[in-house]
Order: structure tokens, then C-alpha cells, then sequence
């Protein structure tokens, strides 16, 4: 599509399982990511939601060119990250940055936020009008005292200091922003405030966001489409209304079950998984979701199903009964 602006083709990364002191061999292989696919657009969120263990850190790692993938690509508009040189990739990260989860140790508590702020400008130059006017103009951006540069990290609440980590996020200009679960370590009502800071960003400056969560009220929040993680894969792909009011894939039927419902007259029975997620070392054979889903059946263990359109949805769906509703 023309207003594409990443897109993740197939992407795989094993990290391999070694045995022995001098002479180390391979015995297995942790799949932590095994084969995602999807596509950004300019100006969208895309909400990435899944289990602690899903592999989706790990994912904006690869997004990030932090990790290089086993197999797979990453085209930034239209050149694979991972085909790029180091001073290249270096040049592409102006315009793709990262927010992280935890704001009480993703800032370091030696530098002051003036310090941390103004260090891309370290990296990459520093910008018309001196590094000091620009750190000021962002951190008033974010919603804090430009005053306050001179602060260090652990003089801010954590709010404060996750906004210290969009504003540094925010100091090249990028086009793609990768929030890894920004704000899952906040309380709620600090949540809504930050979530409410990137989106306005978001329509200020036309930024790109994949969002990564495990909550999926938040996700609805801000996203424009979310993709539903497990075990290394995406299972369902949809905008907001075919994912919260017209799931398909059982996965999805069930984390939705345990959002709760303000209106107690809309709530239906939740549906309790039975068993543990497998691990990434030795996922099930044909659809990873069969040893715990209410739906399986003998095709499910044989035959893994692709994430595509089928009969009786309108979005793709990696289940062979997507099309059936049923409930356990």
C-alpha cells in the first residue's frame, strides 16, 4: 500500500539452546518469535496485545534493528532494516525510536534529564538553535517544567519519568515510535494520561505507534487495529470493531472474556483456559493454541493454520473454525 510505512514480512528469531563447558552443542531452540507478519501505516496505531512470554519484546527489538532475526524482513518504507550498514541503521533510527516499559530503569539515575533528553543529539548532532533550546522545547511538549533539566530521575514520579522517555523518544523527530508496554508499570489514572499524551502527539506531529500491551482495555484506548500475539505468533488481525465485538480465534474470545465490563447487564461468562502455555522451546505440533482451545479437533494437530480471511469473517484469523462462534 502506498501509505505503508513498515512492514514485517514473515519475521523469525530462535535463539539456540547450548549444552556442555568446552565444547558446547546445540539441543534445542527457544521460538520466541516463529513467522509475523503485518504492515504500519503512516499516522496509525497498531496495537500488538499477547501473555507475558509471547514474544513480543522481543519483536520491537527486531523492529528496532537491536536484535537481527533468523530469518525475515523489516522494510522501513522501502529498504530492509536488516540489509542496512551499521552507519546506515545508525542514520535510519532518527526516524524509528523506542519507548520502554519500565521508566524507573530505562533512565540512568547518574545523568539529569536535560542529560538524557539531549543525548540523541549526542548520537546523531546537534540540532539548529543548540541542543539546551531544544531539550526545553521538549520537555514542555510532554507536559513537564523546562525549569527541571538540571533534575535528576529519581526526583520525578513515575509518570513524570515516562514522559522523560517520550520526550527523549521524540527529540529526533522520528516517524515510528515502538512503545514496548509504556504503561504497564503506571497506575491507571497515570495511564490515561500518558496514553492521552500520545495521542495527541501522534496528531501533532503524524506519528506511527506499535503499541505493545498485554491489557487490552488499553489497547482499545489507542489503537487503530490490534494484532493478537501467542506463542510467537500473531493469531487475529483486525480494527477495533472486528477484534472487541467480532473475535474469531478462540485466544482472543478468551482474553476478552476477562476484560471487565462496567455494565454489569453486558457481561457474559468467561472462559477459563485449562493447561499452561507451552513452551517456546517445544510448541504443539499444527495450531499452537490446540492443547488448551474448547474447539480442538484432529486437523488442528496436523495442520497449522495461516493467518487469512476465511469463510463467515471479514478479518484474517490463524484457526481452521474461525468462522464458528461457539463458546465452551
Amino acid at each position: 500500500m502506498a501509505d505503508e510505512i513498515l512492514s514485517v514480512r514473515d519475521v523469525v528469531k530462535h535463539y539456540p539452546l547450548t549444552k556442555g563447558v568446552l565444547f558446547q552443542h546445540e539441543v534445542g531452540r527457544v521460538k520466541a518469535v516463529d513467522g509475523v507478519s503485518f504492515e504500519l501505516r503512516k499516522g496509525e496505531t497498531l496495537g500488538l496485545v499477547g501473555e507475558s512470554g509471547c514474544g513480543k519484546s522481543t519483536l520491537a527489538k527486531l523492529l528496532m534493528g537491536v536484535e537481527r532475526p533468523t530469518s525475515g524482513s523489516v522494510h522501513f518504507e522501502d529498504r530492509d532494516v536488516f540489509s542496512l550498514s551499521r552507519a546506515e541503521l545508525r542514520r535510519s533510527r532518527r526516524r524509528m525510536q523506542l519507548v520502554m516499559q519500565d521508566p524507573y530503569t530505562s533512565l540512568n539515575p547518574r545523568m539529569t534529564v536535560g542529560d538524557i533528553v539531549g543525548e540523541p543529539f549526542a548520537v546523531h548532532g546537534d540540532p539548529e538553535g543548540g541542543r539546551g533550546r531544544r531539550v526545553r522545547e521538549l520537555l514542555e511538549i510532554v507536559g513537564l517544567d523546562p525549569d527541571h533539566v538540571n533534575r535528576y530521575p529519581h526526583q520525578f514520579s513515575g509518570g513524570q519519568r515516562q514522559r522523560i522517555g517520550i520526550a527523549r523518544a521524540l527529540a529526533l523527530r522520528p516517524d515510528v515510535i515502538i512503545c514496548d508496554e509504556p504503561v504497564s508499570a503506571l497506575d491507571v489514572s497515570v495511564q490515561a494520561q500518558v496514553m492521552n499524551l500520545l495521542a495527541d502527539l501522534q496528531r501533532e506531529f503524524g506519528l506511527s505507534y506499535v503499541f505493545i500491551a498485554h491489557d487490552l482495555a488499553v489497547v482499545r484506548h489507542i489503537s487503530d487495529r490490534v494484532a493478537v500475539m501467542y506463542l510467537g505468533k500473531i493469531v487475529e488481525i483486525g480494527d477495533e470493531e472486528q477484534i472487541y465485538d467480532h473475535p474469531t480465534h478462540p485466544y482472543t474470545q478468551a482474553l476478552l472474556s476477562a476484560v471487565p465490563v462496567p455494565d454489569p447487564t453486558k457481561r457474559t461468562g468467561r472462559i477459563v483456559l485449562e493447561g499452561d502455555v507451552p513452551s517456546p522451546t517445544d510448541p504443539p505440533s499444527g495450531c499452537r493454541f490446540r492443547t488448551r482451545c474448547w474447539k480442538a479437533e484432529e486437523i488442528c494437530a496436523s495442520e497449522e493454520p495461516a493467518l487469512e480471511v476465511r469463510a463467515g469473517s471479514d478479518h484474517p484469523s490463524a484457526c481452521h473454525f474461525a468462522a464458528d462462534s461457539g463458546r465452551p
